[in-house]
């Protein structure tokens, strides 16, 4: 099975203009699909910002809506898939969503984030009741998480027992939380066995000062591409073979013992 060329947009866009963000996401598509990327990974809330405050229930929108149907545009355009945040509306509920969506132009899987951080969140969206959601690419299992959710290892082990193989994972990583780029992220690919693609903010926003460094982490804890803490477009590699050999060489899933652990849920 081929390899799996990934593209990481760390960008903050314009917050609070569609339009804009949608101009930047043409532009990288077009340069990742030059790169011969199959997927393009956008930061959490790309399609609107994130420090959007009052602006959240007038840009939040259906999963079906038309930020949704321009981005499957580009996607077809470019031949890639695309996985974008968003604020998504359903009824009165706002939730923190990323969707993706095929080189077809087909909705292949919406993530509702379940952890809300800090008091922006909590005011604003709904937490996410599903745990796991997945999608296949190109014979690749690709699971969905935001931001906060990979910090808790409950999370990354669960979507590694449901054969998750390439996690993606579009966040607004801010000061003075670097470290979990740096080496909460490795640590999670590693002791799941699986790729995890973090792809973070960069720069001021309102009152977050959002750090970059996005990286693709491979299942051996090692980071296969890194961004600085600009706006930049990275590519990775993400190699079934290798991830594979990675599984059958590593025994944390094999030597779990669950019976232990029923106490901690």
């Amino acid at each position: 099975m081929p390899s799996l060329r990934t593209a990481l947009l760390q960008s903050s866009g314009r917050p609070g203009v569609v339009a804009e963000n949608l101009k930047t996401l043409e532009e990288a598509a077009a340069r990742a699909a030059g790169a011969g990327a199959r997927l393009l990974v956008t930061p959490e809330l790309f399609l609107t910002g994130y420090a959007i405050g009052d602006a959240v229930p007038e840009l939040a929108e259906a999963a079906d809506g038309p930020g949704a149907e321009a981005i499957a545009e580009i996607a077809v355009r470019h031949g890639l898939a695309v996985l974008y945040g968003y604020p998504e509306r359903d009824g009165e509920r706002i939730f923190n969503a990323s969707q993706l969506i095929g080189p077809d132009g087909t909705r292949l899987a919406n993530y509702r984030k379940t952890h809300l951080f800090g008091c922006f969140e909590q005011e604003w969206f709904t937490p996410g009741d599903r745990a796991v959601v997945q999608a296949e690419l190109d014979g690749i299992r690709i699971g969905l998480l935001i931001c906060y959710d990979v910090e808790f290892p409950e999370n990354v082990r669960a979507h590694a027992l449901a054969g998750t193989d390439l996690l993606l994972v579009p966040t607004a990583q801010m000061h003075p939380f670097q470290f979990v780029a740096e080496s909460v992220v490795p640590v999670r690919a590693f002791e799941s066995q699986m790729y995890v693609a973090y792809v973070n903010r960069t720069g001021p926003e309102g009152e977050f000062e959002f750090v970059g460094l996005s990286c693709l982490a491979g299942p051996d804890g090692t980071v296969r591409t890194r961004a600085g803490r600009g706006e930049e477009l990275v590519v990775g590699e993400v190699d079934p073979e290798f991830l594979a050999a990675s599984r059958a060489a590593n025994p944390y899933l094999h030597d779990r013992r669950p019976g232990l652990y029923g106490s901690l849920a």
